[in-house]
């Protein structure tokens, strides 16, 4: 074994002519300098101080800008070079900092062509444009008497550490950087829901801020979690639909360009997700994008599809970080504020400290001069011959007619109170005092002066008694000075999440080779089976009861003899399977109704009981979940007598893809065929409208529609007097802000319309049915001539207005209550109505202004989906069963009432 070699104690050897000193050690050197150079990084370039909330460049430009300021527009090139006395680095950060500045319109006043961040332009030239510091700027954020200085970083200017700004700035124009190792992203929000928020917190109340972007355009800050890390918040643009082939982008998301996003409309189209004709850019002083769409393409579903492929929807992780005592910190965008709010109030308080100290120093000087001319004291230092006795005389003069603050009063003492000691500063401004002023010295002026400054003084005092109601005053200042015309521009909405797959375009088409167990979009020589998207997923179910979930590709093996082949859906519930299978082990027929859920993607699995030999006698798919009625046909040598039946799969409960099924036959089957196809055991779809986001949802958000059958359609009437038929395809998008009613078109549906008419400003009052079937197509039910106005409309059986109506100009303004159904008969949807009265109406309130909100039925369910039908498709037409209210019901339950309704409707008992 060997043994380790000993350490070497020779010197080490160096080249001819080195020496030690020539080596430089490396250990610790790379951690020391990285350390220093990320700090400076995040301390003195990317992260923002809590104090001002402005980087170093930021900061040292309004200084720059300030010392430059004479009131008149200065070239951004001399303000470049002005602040490269402060700032380290090149005028070109200097230059693109200054244009992030001015373009958030709110420090920087400025002229000429600085870009524009919503399509991207670049700013000019800075030797083209110009700037100057807003009023805002100079009343918030500079006061050299309370600003902290330091040397720059050549030592021959005099810098600001932070500036005293007194406003929440860091919230109104939100930050970006990157530093080493760290990132901060502050959201821009509101100003005028700022300075509330703030005054919120000086008056103790809880506060909500939430983003408000320059470009506009739709907010999801259900994930905000007020700007800490992890948080998430979704941006869209504002999409209207001007027809049926063309949509309009009005607004787009904060962070994108329409540039960008016109690039990502194309570039979604020729990747066939989207199916567009062109996308023309008309932008000028406000957004317009047009999105035209093809002859027969839904811009329902391209809308969601520009939301799921494009730049239309964007998401953004805020990250608030800043620099709190020269550390980088993590803290939320509400306590930022309050941290903020509370340094405003501190600086208030510095300011009106000063103020103080400068009024009392006036009133001091004021009171020793009116003392020193009133009292002649001037006349008793001509015989002094020194400058020294000089002093010592006006000061005993002072003496005889003031006393300090502080000194024992004798009795009788009505000498003026001083509120500090003289000083020799004092006696030498009395001298001073020229001899013409001297002569001219106006003591009723005088007085009034000093009474000027004794109310200033007051009020001063008054307001560092009570320095929150000044600041809460400060605050509401700001407003009413700076918040004209800086309303929110980013609409606060709950947005769905657009699954990609169901608004992908159908740009495939899907083949099956049957025989070799081939599925995809390249046999085209096959069988052509659906349109499909490269985003689906296909189901193939083989003659051995065996089916697989595949993704979507050009040509995949499922396996030989494929019995049924379609596109997949994981979230469809109502695509239920009809089947007939033949056991392997024991010949005996089952039939069972399923659905396919919960699968691995390329797992087989089988829907049989797994002998061998088993394999499928019949197989349906149904969308929404229909049943049928199949007529058996025994074999020839089959022993039973009667060699052909009726199975209704009615009967059967919905279950799992795993379930065995009920017996059909124990004998042998020669030929199933289809004899009716039934109605859907499941019942109509519970359909709701969520009035935040215009969409229809399966899921229980919002108003409860009813349940809809295939044939049932929803009625939705406009503002401007029109109405139109929809389907329930939850895909669809309904203009919230544009409707009127929206409900389940019913076959005995009444609508109630007041209008009033453009030409005549005549109201009147109609109730009709909805007489037309054609879907989607507006027809206008009120006077179509210019200025007919919808003023209210109800589907109330029994709707009620109040009308404010004057009979003459001499007569009190007086309201009266119409019973609409008692005031006009139902017409046609054409007609004109009756006149509502001949006197002149102030206004129209609706006191009924929905019909009651349809009860939901209850569904029964066994192990999985209902497996009750429901009353309009109840199996006997001579019976039908109605739950009302909510009732548990087991399974027995159910095929208790499941037996009773198949009996005749003689064998029925009367409960």
């Amino acid at each position: 074994m060997l043994e380790p070699a000993e350490e070497s104690e020779e010197e080490p050897k160096f080249a001819p002519g080195e020496t030690i000193h020539d080596v430089a050690t490396v250990n610790g050197m790379y951690q020391n300098w990285f350390l220093d150079y990320a700090s400076y990084v995040i301390l003195e370039r990317a992260v923002p101080a809590i104090e001002d909330g402005l980087k170093p460049v930021q900061r040292r430009i309004l200084h720059a800008m300030k010392e430059m300021d004479d009131g008149r527009f200065n070239k951004v090139a001399n303000v470049i070079g002005q602040t490269m006395q402060f700032h380290p680095h090149g005028d070109a950060s200097i230059g693109d900092a200054m244009v992030n500045l001015g373009q958030k319109d709110l420090l920087i006043e400025t002229q000429g062509n600085w870009g524009d961040i919503r399509t991207g332009d670049g700013a000019a030239a800075p030797r083209y444009i110009e700037a100057r510091l807003s009023k805002f700027a100079l009343d918030v954020v500079f006061n050299p008497d309370i600003t902290d200085w330091q040397l720059s970083y050549d030592g021959r200017k005099r810098e600001p550490v932070t500036l005293p700004v007194k406003f929440p700035l860091l919230l109104a124009q939100g930050v970006e950087g990157i530093a080493v190792g760290l990132s901060t992203k502050i959201m821009p929000h509101n100003f005028r829901e700022l300075c509330k928020a703030s005054i919120d917190v000086l008056k103790g109340r809880d506060i909500e801020l939430y983003p408000d972007f320059p470009t506009g355009g739709l907010c999801d800050i259900t994930n905000y979690n007020n700007g800490q890390r992890g948080a998430k918040i979704r941006l869209r643009a504002t999409i209207e639909k001007a027809d049926k082939t063309m949509l309009v982008i009005r607004d787009i998301p904060y962070g994108t360009t329409t540039t960008a996003l016109m690039e990502s409309i194309v570039k979604a189209s020729e990747a066939n997700k989207i199916k567009i004709k062109k996308v023309v850019d008309n932008t000028a002083a406000e957004v317009e994008i047009q999105v035209h769409l093809p002859t027969g393409v839904s811009p329902d579903l391209t809308m969601d599809a520009l939301y799921a492929f494009t730049d239309c929807e964007v998401s953004i992780s805020p990250n608030t970080c800043v620099i709190i005592e020269d550390k980088p910190r993590f803290v939320m965008v509400e306590d930022m504020l309050r941290l903020s709010t509370q340094k405003t109030v501190r600086l208030l308080e510095r300011e009106l400290e000063i103020r103080q100290d400068e009024l009392h120093e006036k009133w001091h000087s004021a009171s020793l001069e009116k003392i020193f001319i009133e009292n002649r004291i001037y006349r008793k230092i001509e015989e002094c011959e020194t400058w020294e006795e000089i002093l010592e005389t006006i000061d005993a003069g002072l003496k005889k007619f003031v006393r300090i603050d502080g000194e024992k009063q004798k009795a009788n003492d009505t000498r003026i109170v001083l509120r500090r000691a003289i000083t020799e500063d004092d006696l030498t401004r009395l001298t001073e005092i020229r001899i013409k002023r001297i002569s001219k010295y106006d003591g009723f002026k005088a007085d009034e002066y000093i009474q000027r400054l004794e109310a200033e003084l007051t009020e001063v005092a008054d307001n560092l008694a009570n320095i929150t109601r000044y600041a809460i005053h400060y605050f509401e200042n700001l407003l009413k000075k700076y918040g004209a015309g800086r309303e929110r521009k980013t609409q606060l909405r709950t947005f769905d999440v657009v699954s990609a797959q169901k608004v992908a375009v159908a740009n495939q088409k899907l083949y099956v080779n049957r025989q070799d167990g081939f599925v995809g979009y390249g046999l085209k020589k096959d069988e052509f089976v659906c349109d499909c998207s490269d985003m689906d997923d296909i189901i193939a179910i083989r003659r051995d009861g065996s089916f697989m979930v595949v993704k979507i590709a050009e040509k995949t093996f499922v396996g030989k003899d494929i019995l049924h082949v379609g596109i997949y859906n994981k979230n469809d519930d109502r695509l239920v399977y009809n089947m007939v299978y033949l056991d392997g082990g024991s010949q005996i027929s089952y039939a069972k109704r399923f659905l396919v859920t919960g699968i691995t993607r390329d797992k087989t699995y089988d829907l049989t009981k797994g002998s061998k030999g088993s394999k499928v006698l019949y197989l349906t798919a149904n969308p929404n979940s229909e049943s049928e009625i199949v007529s058996i046909q025994l074999s020839d040598k089959a022993p039973a007598r009667v060699k052909q039946f009726d199975f209704d799969f009615a009967e059967l409960s919905i279950k799992g893809k795993g379930s065995m099924g009920n017996i059909v036959t124990k004998q042998p089957v020669k030929k199933i065929t289809q004899k009716a196809l039934g109605d859907s055991t499941l019942g109509g779809r519970e359909i709701f409208y969520d009035e935040v986001i215009g969409r229809l949802n399966t899921e229980g958000r919002g108003r409860y529609l009813g349940s809809f059958d295939t044939d049932n359609t929803i009625v939705v009437v406009y503002k401007d007097g029109s109405y139109e038929l929809t389907s329930f395809d939850v895909g669809n998008h309904y203009e919230t802000g544009n409707i009127a009613l929206l409900r389940k078109n019913e076959p005995d549906l009444v609508l109630s319309a007041v209008y009033m008419e453009g030409d005549t400003k005549v109201h009147y009052v109609k109730r009709f049915h909805i007489e037309t079937t054609t879907i989607g197509k507006r027809f206008t039910f009120i006077s179509e001539t210019k200025g007919s106005k919808l003023l209210a409309v109800t589907a109330h059986p029994e709707p009620q207005i109040e009308v404010k109506l004057q009979r003459d100009k001499k007569s009190d303004k007086e309201t009266e209550k119409i019973q609409l159904h008692e005031f006009i008969d139902v017409k046609g949807w054409k007609a004109m109505g009756n006149k509502l009265n001949y006197f002149k109406i102030h206004a129209i309130t609706l006191l009924t202004a929905e019909a009651p909100e349809p009860e939901r039925r209850v569904v029964a369910k066994k192990r999985g989906p209902a497996t009750i039908p429901r009353p309009q498709a109840t199996a006997a037409p001579e019976a039908s069963l109605e739950l009302a209210g909510p009732v548990d019901i087991t399974a027995e339950d159910v095929e208790r009432a499941q037996a009773l309704l198949r009996r005749p409707k003689s064998q029925l008992k009367l409960f």
